[in-house]
């Protein structure tokens, strides 16, 4: 029997992060995505410059800049954020296929399929990390362990940038200090009916009887956070049963500037990805260009057209305008170019001539 060995990988301080490679002037600034310096709104994520204030998501806005007068505060780019999550996911797929995305910054890995046992997650862990890093410069951490709730919780841990390893039989031990608020699932209203009855820790949670926990929680609610806080978890990952996205990508044997050999080269991936696309009878609307540059930072561009496609011409003219725009933003020769379809449906919208 295979052994049950899953992962929570979570992006540090996502939409901070994309914000600072996009414009690495604000590294080392404490940064708010979300709100506005007027102080309306709330946070959506904080820099870990700006968490050094007391800073945190969910936050009013009013409270961050009252905080630190002097933080930076951006709107979000969410069209931007999921160019990179892509990236990323894309990047984890390559090393562990069955995966379960929860958010744009996080998700459950199934590290089973690929390691053995819990030292060698640990290895598959931190090869996720250095994966991502390279190719986007972000940092991410992981929680290891048997269930789902262990390693969501373990993933927090020790942020930025670590992993977690919590092996079989330590998960209630590993549980067990926590504040009960940090336990999946208990809100507002379940924290103040725990605490009020001076259950603080998720270890005091775990020790409620059948009858106590019924009286705090009453019904199936109470029952399940009672066996989470003992590491009791049975959930499996829940996983697309259809591909996200299509997509190619090459690397040069040499750093590539010259814009026709670029192009050229786009335009072959391209016939790539349109021919997966109706191999699987499927065509998209998001078309994506990926740059790599020589220092292995990575930008992508992307555009949305009006109804999908699975044209090899017109994805490949698409991405070279793509690329171009990207060349616009931050000119320099190439490692790698990649062409992506994603927006997938199982339908292509006739053109008159067709119709």
């Amino acid at each position: 029997m295979r052994v049950r060995i899953l992962a929570h990988l979570d992006l540090d301080a996502f939409f901070a992060a994309v914000e600072e490679l996009e414009d690495p002037a604000l590294r080392n600034r404490p940064l708010v995505v979300g709100g506005d310096p007027r102080g309306r709104g709330v946070v959506s994520t904080a820099n870990y410059a700006a968490r050094a204030f007391g800073i945190h998501s969910a936050m009013s806005a009013a409270e961050a800049l009252r905080r630190c007068p002097d933080a930076v505060f951006l709107r979000p780019r969410h069209a931007l954020y999921r160019q990179y999550s892509q990236v990323v996911w894309d990047v984890v797929g390559e090393i562990v296929p069955r995966v379960e995305r929860t958010g744009l910054d996080e998700g459950y890995l199934d590290l089973g399929i690929v390691a053995k046992d819990f030292p060698q997650a640990r290895a598959v862990a931190s090869a996720i990390q250095t994966a991502v890093r390279a190719t986007t410069e972000l940092t991410c951490s992981l929680g290891v362990g048997t269930s789902k709730v262990v390693c969501k919780i373990a993933s927090d841990r020790r942020k930025p940038g670590g992993i977690t390893v919590v092996p079989p039989g330590r998960e209630a031990r590993f549980l067990a200090p926590l504040a009960v608020r940090l336990l999946p699932g208990v809100g507002p209203r379940a924290e103040e009916r725990l605490r009020r009855a001076k259950v603080d820790t998720i270890g005091a949670l775990a020790a409620l009887s059948d009858v106590d926990v019924a009286m705090l929680l009453p019904g199936s609610y109470g029952v399940l956070l009672r066996n989470r806080a003992r590491g009791i978890d049975p959930r499996d990952l829940e996983h697309e049963a259809e591909p996200v996205s299509v997509s190619a990508e090459d690397t040069f044997p040499r750093d590539v500037g010259e814009r026709a050999v670029l192009h050229e080269e786009v335009r072959r991936l391209a016939g790539h990805v349109a021919e997966r696309l109706r191999s699987s009878g499927l065509c998209g609307r998001t078309i994506t260009a990926k740059l790599r540059y020589a220092d292995f930072s990575i930008r992508t561009r992307s555009t949305t057209l009006p109804s999908a496609v699975d044209d090899a011409a017109v994805i490949g003219d698409v991405a070279c305008g793509l690329l171009d725009r990207g060349l616009r933003d931050r000119p320099g020769a190439l490692r790698l170019v990649g062409v992506g379809v994603s927006g997938l449906s199982p339908y292509r919208q006739l053109t008159l001539e067709e119709a």
